[in-house]
């Protein structure tokens, strides 16, 4: 990717090294006092006179417009590899995901997760020197997420006109909860709304027991996710073409996407795939099981074969030479049935015994971990799945790390979310505001 021809404006990587090669995970950012790592954590970073590896997305710019969760989890996923992300707050109403969920000292926690890797600055995007300050912001940037309802930046005189006249090459990633056209375009969107009309919850939860919502920002998460792939497939565009484009991302379809072949069941079939609880029609045993120990595991037999070696290991070997055992549907005809014999078995091992005998028979089971197991899970620790670092107003704090990771030019999380406007000045200094015009822009209201 061509770096942005004003190069990265002063910002994370000027202040701390990134991780090097073979590394990824926590690394001091600018505002860190302690260093912390600890042994769930990646590697640390390299000391001064080991060679640096760039972020792959080093020199990238991304104004980060949206609030709660689907566009600023897109930006968190371009910063935690190297893009420089600015957070766009308004001065009197923050991103309203600092309020959400506990707290810790008057700090929400969420933001800490939501907000790392990017400087906080504060813009009223509707005051004529809010709108002029984004527009030299943008004339800097390659990309600008936001989520406000379809027309709210064209009434600002900030739509996709003036913000490519400002930047031709500029990606706009306009994450809504409907899209940019059609009859629910102009409706409050969210992602439970997402999650009810794709099918979702129509589909979760027990045969006889209403439809369930998933108790966390499922369809937000899964567009967030999308929306920085569709950012990234735009600025591989942009590389061919020199210009930028619109991304319209409505988080009710990223979800519908993830959830399968259903509309192609019910176009050639007529097929409406009902709930089934931890069940699926498709394969069995599959299913929660309780242990002796009050426990629970779950269990999964996809594969013939993996499905032959449960039977044989609860003692039931004749069902594997029923006639309806050789299918996945027909083995799920008969649920009931191997439920019993694997849940019977289960209901009288300990889970420790019942982890070490599937494990040593070769088949496919899961403890059920709350968040207490899954900090102390071994492989979660093996692969640095959390990761520790210090945070000002907090001190020490774990949170997940970056999604995946890469050999040579890995992700790492420099800071984690930052106090609201806590970098405005630097931020707009760095762009050639003098202290005279930021006075200003404070005296309008804009800052």
């Amino acid at each position: 990717m061509t770096p942005h021809p004003h190069g990265p404006a002063p910002g994370p990587y000027a202040h701390g090294p990134a991780p090097g090669p073979h590394t990824q995970g926590s690394t001091p950012g600018p505002h860190a006092q302690d260093p912390s790592t600890d042994p769930h954590a990646h590697a640390p970073a390299p000391g001064p006179d080991a060679p640096q590896a760039a972020p792959p997305l080093a020199g990238l710019r991304v104004l980060d417009l949206a609030t709660l969760f689907a566009g600023p989890i897109a930006a968190m996923m371009l910063g935690d590899f190297g893009a420089e992300v600015i957070k766009v707050e308004h001065p009197a109403r923050p991103d309203p995901a600092r309020g959400h969920g506990p707290s810790k000292n008057g700090v929400g926690l969420w933001w800490k997760l939501l907000g790392r890797n990017k400087r906080a600055i504060t813009l009223d995007l509707s005051r004529p020197g809010g709108r002029a300050t984004l527009l030299r912001l943008a004339a800097t940037a390659d990309v600008i997420v936001e989520n406000f309802r379809p027309g709210t930046l064209e009434r600002w005189e900030l739509g996709w006109p003036e913000l490519s006249a400002a930047n031709p090459r500029l990606v706009l990633a306009r994450v809504t909860g409907f899209g940019q056209f059609g009859p629910y375009a102009s409706r409050p969107g969210f992602g439970t709304l997402a999650e009810a009309m794709s099918g979702f919850a129509a589909i979760t939860g027990e045969p006889d027991a209403p439809p369930t919502l998933p108790p966390f920002g499922l369809a937000d998460s899964i567009a967030g996710l999308a929306t920085a792939y569709a950012v990234m497939t735009a600025l591989a565009a942009r590389e061919r073409t020199g210009a930028g484009q619109i991304v319209d991302m409505a988080i009710i379809e990223p979800i519908l996407t993830v959830l399968g072949p259903q509309p192609l069941w019910y176009d050639q079939l007529g097929y409406v795939q009902p709930r089934t609880g931890n069940r699926t029609q498709n394969n069995a045993p599959r299913n929660t099981y309780r242990t002796a120990d009050g426990t629970w595991v779950a269990v999964s037999a996809s594969a013939q074969s993996v499905a032959e070696r449960v039977l044989r290991l609860v003692g039931r070997p004749e069902l594997i030479g029923e006639p309806w055992f050789a299918t996945g549907a027909g083995r799920a005809a008969h649920a009931d049935v191997l439920d019993e014999a694997v849940g019977g078995w289960i209901a009288r091992h300990t889970r420790t015994e019942v982890m070490a005998a599937f494990e040593k028979a070769q088949a496919a089971i899961a403890p059920i971990q709350d968040v207490r197991d899954v900090v102390a899970d071994p492989q979660y620790q093996a692969l640095g799945s959390l990761t520790t670092l210090y945070d000002p107003e907090l001190g020490r704090m774990r949170m997940q790390n970056v999604l995946f990771r890469l050999s040579a030019t890995p992700g790492a999380i420099r800071w984690a979310g930052r106090p609201h406007g806590a970098d405005t000045e630097a931020v707009l200094t760095e762009l050639g505001l003098t202290p005279e015009e930021l006075a200003a822009l404070r005296a309008e209201g804009a800052l």
